[in-house]
């Protein structure tokens, strides 16, 4: 079987092999973590036993927070690592865990490259966050007799329809999880679908809500007001947006400007991948819309020098939840067109009249939760994401009233983390 998946691999990676090496030179993506991703992955002591954790990119390294807290509270005894696969994970993993835990990128699925990565870190247990399941991986850990626990699992609608389609391959690796906790009884009917033991999935809730901060706002917030000379404005933030989206935004913010309620409207656009940063950036200017870029106001430009009704660029990393922050109005991006969505959960969290178009399909149990708790803002198209603006712009209660149930539907939705410690624990 290992080396069935070890050609597979191989065949894969001289397919893929221009698309990365253009992502290198052009974007500056995957130059990192080489080493680690050959198993090459040290720990900070060998003197304990050891959690391994992993998490892909950014939505689960932030899912982690506080199960990882838990963990070093609940079990002194042992050493936590975390992995994680994406620059943008490795980023915010760093940030959040690099004083205290080792962080290093997931080794590539070889047999070879994850032997050694099991060599290495020596594993009592393995989390990994949501999914992401490899088949070397969960063979390596079973023959070291390693449980392995999917938190916060999920199955998204299009991941689901293509394990259906290797089900009998897809059954052979599910079947040797040890623990799946699952956020909602849709997600464990699928994986029990697909080949987990019905026995080995509990519903424990989504990590998630534990993680969103409920703020009415944070440190930082009142820094970014005054460096952009927005007192007194309206501020509409559109947060983690994607491709072919933010013209639909601008054309929307350009409508709402050219009425005289909302000249004290602005907006912030802060894109999802730093790579467009750039062109979204062009996007803006092609707008016929003056532009100021967020990496240079912290570079040191005054604020008198700020044109007042300039769209500012979010282009820097870590800023976003602190744009969230001094925001009236949040649209979270990925959605209007089909790209699933970014999470909105921070967004409610904070207390915010929170939008997101009909494309979310990434994120369906929070926009289910949401809507049925009259919490947020649901879109088709901008057309109706103008009516949207102009009625939460206009009807002050009523963009309260939403922001206040958003708030009222994280806090109701808490407490998976503590079910996942007692069950990890056990383990």
């Amino acid at each position: 079987m290992k080396f069935v998946c070890d050609l597979v691999y191989l065949l894969l990676a001289i397919i893929v092999s221009p698309m990365v090496v253009y992502r290198m030179v052009r974007h500056k993506r995957y130059r990192a973590g080489w080493a680690n991703r050959l198993g090459k992955i040290s720990r900070k002591t060998t003197k304990k036993k050891c959690i391994w954790i992993h998490a892909v990119s950014v939505g689960e390294v932030n899912a982690t927070k506080t199960i990882i807290k838990a963990l070093e509270t609940g079990c002194r005894d042992f050493e936590i690592v975390l992995s994680t696969t994406t620059d943008t994970g490795f980023a915010r993993a760093s940030a959040l865990f690099a004083d205290r835990l080792s962080v290093f990128y997931f080794p590539l699925d070889f047999s070879w490259a994850m032997r050694r990565a099991f060599r290495n870190i020596q594993p009592t247990i393995c989390l990994l966050m949501e999914l992401e399941v490899w088949p070397n991986f969960v063979k390596i850990a079973n023959s070291s007799n390693v449980p392995i626990v999917v938190a916060n699992g999920r199955i998204s609608d299009k991941s689901y329809g293509s394990y259906k389609k290797i089900r009998p391959l897809a059954k052979h690796i599910f079947k040797k999880l040890t623990l799946v906790l699952a956020q909602t009884d849709e997600y464990a009917e699928r994986f029990i679908a697909i080949g987990c033991p019905e026995q080995n999935v509990i519903v424990t809730g989504s990590l998630k809500y534990d993680t969103a901060q409920i703020a009415e706002t944070i440190e930082g917030a009142e820094q970014i007001t005054a460096q952009l000379n927005i007192e007194n404005q309206r501020l509409w933030v559109a947060g983690g947006t994607g491709n072919n989206e933010e013209k639909i935004l601008l054309e929307v913010y350009k409508k709402l400007k050219q009425l005289d309620e909302f000249s004290d409207l602005r907006l912030a656009v802060v894109p999802r991948k730093p790579e467009r940063f750039d062109e979204v950036a062009a996007q803006i200017q092609l707008a016929q819309l003056p532009l100021i870029r967020y990496s240079q106001v912290k570079a040191g430009i005054s604020p008198s020098q700020i044109d007042r009704n300039a769209v500012i660029l979010g282009d820097t990393m870590g800023d976003l939840r602190k744009f969230y922050s001094i925001a009236g109005i949040i649209f979270v991006g990925r959605s209007l067109v089909p790209m699933g969505g970014s999470d909105m959960m921070e967004a409610a969290a904070l207390g915010k009249c929170t939008m997101f178009g009909s494309h979310a399909f990434n994120f369906r149990q929070t926009v289910d939760a949401l809507l049925a708790g009259d919490g947020a803002i649901m879109v088709a198209d901008a057309d109706e994401l103008f009516q949207a603006m102009h009625k939460s712009l206009t009807d002050s209660d009523f963009a309260a009233k939403i922001a206040r149930n958003g708030q009222d539907v994280i806090r109701k939705n808490q407490g998976a983390t503590a079910k996942t410690l007692r069950l990890v624990a056990d383990l």
